[in-house]
């Protein structure tokens, strides 16, 4: 059967200073005048026990058990209560089972709630109040037997009456449970409704996104549909215009045969025939002109066609980047709102922690000075009280005595001398038996020992107890440190996996684009995407309507300018992109491309690290906005660091989970080790009680063995006075005849009887 054996309270009500109440086998009461506190060690026991309303601990909410303050103490803003049970019988319920004391500890502070410990780990309140529902107790149990419960009893509902046979039948912690899993379930029932609600919502959710994800497929496909059907428009007009070129050129031979039989013909026509030709000429050179006015206009018409269709889908893209930017901010910003609010949280915490530590030391100092004085008057008062005890009771005998020898006077003067016998034979007795000086030694000794096993008991509990603490510091250090390395591990694989699923929309196409294959330095990632633009999309399969080939030419391509550094250098892509990559220069900055663009040779580019683009023939592109294929590439080179760093972060994971298991060991054992000591202090304490509880008796009855000596001695003498006065009252009569005499006493006694003449 568990047994209550110890309350400790510190700031509760009237209790300011820390205060140990030990409860012993049996009946322990508590006993003073009104106002002293009786009450509030009831309200103690009910409030440790999960007691949850302020009314009933006598307040107008539960801050009010918390020391107020006096006029010469200020207010405490800490209230702590420990209920020691002791489990030898393992009579708990079986999660406690494996202790053999059971500490429950509630602690509340000022405007922050309360918080609960068993045997050193947090708990909940509906955990101690189960802990007691199952030992038959608990804050409004009827074991606790106030004023007025008795009559409440008698006359009160059956209802009440079946909940007190309950607790004696020791199910109350039964009903408990089984009301708190009837809640569960009607929660667990209200969530599988929403669930379903949930689910509905969520069906219809991906209705729409597979709708707009087969749109967004045809999109892609159209779209790529409508480039191959451009690009063979394209490849027609040309072959349309080579072939009229071809048959401008034979009626051009023509006509010049024509012309040359018209001269053999007309003779009479040479000098007509030679002025019109000295205007052919000119208007062959116009005609030229004109055909190749002609051609630039339609090739840049086509230009500008291409390149209008291309910044509308550019837009398209950057505008759909930009919302996901914006989202994506938002996101990180709450994320950092959330962190800062916690570290401050933290922060508020550790400085309460210390300070209540500091503060609680200081009492701890202070209660030891004040007990060891209280012990130091009350042995002084015990001393005090013995000799008081014995005067009185010397007083008292002494005054029976009187009255004895008024009475003997009268009745008993034949019974003097056999009193008189008896005391010098207990005198003589007390003398013999005497003092022995070795046991006080040993009895000083053993409570000297004792009082040194309490001490060193004492320290070591102390020591113990900084060490549990230092232990636990460390393991909420060690447990706070693998949180933050946890939380960023998982920061970073959400980072990874919303790249991933951003980098795989090509997985599901027939034709992967050359994008997939590439890798390019970080920071060139613009500059890759302005110089190569929408070619990017393209495959490096001869199968797809769009691809890269690779072009084997015997002729070495033309020299980039002095000072420029092929993009090729910075950038791994398939062999097709070889002589592409090859024609492409990267500049420092806009000033330098400006400089370098007229020294282009054909099919060259420029571009800088920002974006800006300059080409062979004239066309310009300023550093802009970053392309689909920028941030597609900047998302490739971030999901490689992300691994990188996601291995660091698992080996800092691993790291920190095993020195929080060793921390963890270490607290346990430190708790143990405080445990020990504890109850070893407890142990040291009780030897000392009981030694000191020898001493006194000892002294008690070698007291009163000296005040017995002095009686029987005070005794002789005053009954050889009354002897001798009773013989001098009868010889002044003259009815007291000489009798014998008795020599009664020690060398330094001596009495001399008469008894009465025949």
């Amino acid at each position: 059967m568990v047994q209550f054996t110890k309350v400790r309270l510190a700031g509760f009500k009237s209790f300011v200073d820390a205060t140990e109440l030990i409860i012993e086998p049996g009946m322990t009461g508590v006993v003073g005048p009104n106002g002293c506190g009786k009450s509030n060690l009831l309200e103690a026991l009910r409030w440790a026990m999960g007691e949850g309303s302020a009314r009933q601990m006598r307040g107008g909410e539960m801050d009010d058990v918390i020391f107020s303050g006096t006029s010469d103490r200020p207010a405490r803003n800490i209230a702590e209560v420990q209920i020691c049970l002791d489990n030898a019988t393992r009579g708990a319920p079986a999660a406690y089972n494996e202790y053999e004391t059971l500490e429950i500890v509630r602690r509340i502070e000022r405007g922050a709630g309360s918080h609960y410990r068993i045997n050193g780990k947090e708990a909940r309140a509906r955990d101690v109040q189960l802990l007691f529902a199952d030992l038959s107790s608990g804050p409004r149990s009827g074991a606790i037997v106030s004023q007025g419960k008795v009559g409440d009893l008698i006359s009160g509902k059956p209802i009440d009456r079946r909940a007190l046979l309950e607790e004696a039948a020791g199910i109350t912690g039964l009903h408990s449970r089984r009301h708190e899993a009837e809640l569960r379930l009607h929660a667990a029932e209200t969530n599988l409704a929403r669930l379903d609600d949930v689910l509905s919502a969520l069906a219809n959710q991906l209705q729409g996104l597979k709708r707009q994800s087969r749109q967004a497929s045809r999109y892609r496909n159209i779209s790529g549909q409508i480039r191959h059907v451009e690009a063979i428009q394209l490849h027609l007009k040309w072959l349309a215009a080579e072939a009229a070129l071809e048959a401008a050129r034979d009626r051009l031979r023509q006509a010049e045969a024509q012309v040359s039989r018209v001269t053999g013909e007309v003779a009479q026509a040479t000098a007509r025939q030679a002025e019109a030709a000295s205007y052919l000429p000119e208007l062959r050179r116009a005609e030229t002109a004109a055909a190749a006015a002609l051609h630039r206009l339609t090739v840049a018409r086509d230009a500008l066609e291409a390149e209008e269709a291309r910044l509308e889908a550019t837009r398209r893209e950057q505008e759909t980047r930009l919302q996901q930017i914006a989202a994506d901010q938002a996101r990180e910003a709450a994320m950092v709102s959330d962190a800062d609010t916690t570290l401050a949280k933290l922060d508020a915490e550790d400085g309460t922690l210390r300070a209540a530590k500091g503060a609680q030391d200081e009492d701890e100092r202070q209660a030891g000075q004040r007990a060891a004085e209280a012990a130091a008057a009350v042995e002084a008062l015990d001393v005090e009280l013995t000799r008081l005890t014995e005067k009185v009771a010397a007083d008292d005998a002494r005054r029976a005595e009187l009255a004895q020898r008024l009475i003997e006077l009268e009745h008993r003067r034949t019974r003097l001398a056999e009193r008189i016998e008896v005391t010098a034979r207990e005198r003589a007795e007390l003398e013999a038996a005497g003092v022995d000086p070795a046991a006080f030694d040993e009895i000083a000794a053993a409570v000297a020992g004792a009082e040194r096993a309490a001490e060193a008991a004492r320290v070591e509990a102390e020591i113990a107890e900084e060490a549990r603490a230092a232990g636990e510091a460390a393991e909420a250090e060690g447990r706070e440190a693998l949180q933050r390395v946890e939380e960023e591990r998982a920061r970073l694989r959400a980072e990874e996996s919303g790249l991933l699923a951003l980098l795989v929309d090509d997985a599901a196409q027939d034709w992967p684009t050359v994008l997939n294959d590439l890798t390019v330095t970080k920071d060139y990632e613009a500059a890759l995407g302005a110089a190569l633009g929408d070619d990017l999309l393209a495959s490096t399969s001869d199968v797809a309507p769009m691809f890269w080939r690779t072009v084997e030419s015997a002729a070495p391509a033309a020299a980039l300018p002095d000072g420029v550094e092929p993009l090729a250098r910075f950038v791994a892509a398939p062999p097709a992109l070889a002589r592409r990559l090859a024609q492409i220069g990267v500049v420092a900055d806009d000033a330098a491309g400006e400089a370098l663009k007229d020294q282009l040779a054909q099919g060259q580019r420029l571009v800088s690290k920002a974006g800006a683009l300059w080409r062979w023939d004239g066309f310009t592109m300023r550093a802009k906005a970053a392309t689909a294929a920028a941030n597609r590439l900047r998302q490739k080179n971030r999901l490689a660091e992300l691994r990188d760093e996601l291995a660091g972060a698992n080996s800092r994971v691993e790291d920190l989970a095993a020195r929080f298991a060793r921390l963890s060991e270490t607290a346990k054992a430190a708790t143990a080790r405080d445990r020990a000591a504890r109850d070893a202090a407890r142990q040291a304490v009780a030897a000392l009680s009981s030694a000191r509880e020898a001493e006194t008796r000892s002294a008690r009855e070698t007291a009163a063995a000296a005040s017995r000596l002095a009686a029987l001695i005070d005794t002789g003498d005053r009954l050889a006075g009354d002897l001798a006065e009773v013989e001098t009252q009868l010889a002044d009569t003259g009815r007291a005849p000489a009798l014998p005499q008795l020599l009664i006493g020690d060398a330094a006694t001596l009495f001399t009887l008469r008894g009465p003449s025949s």
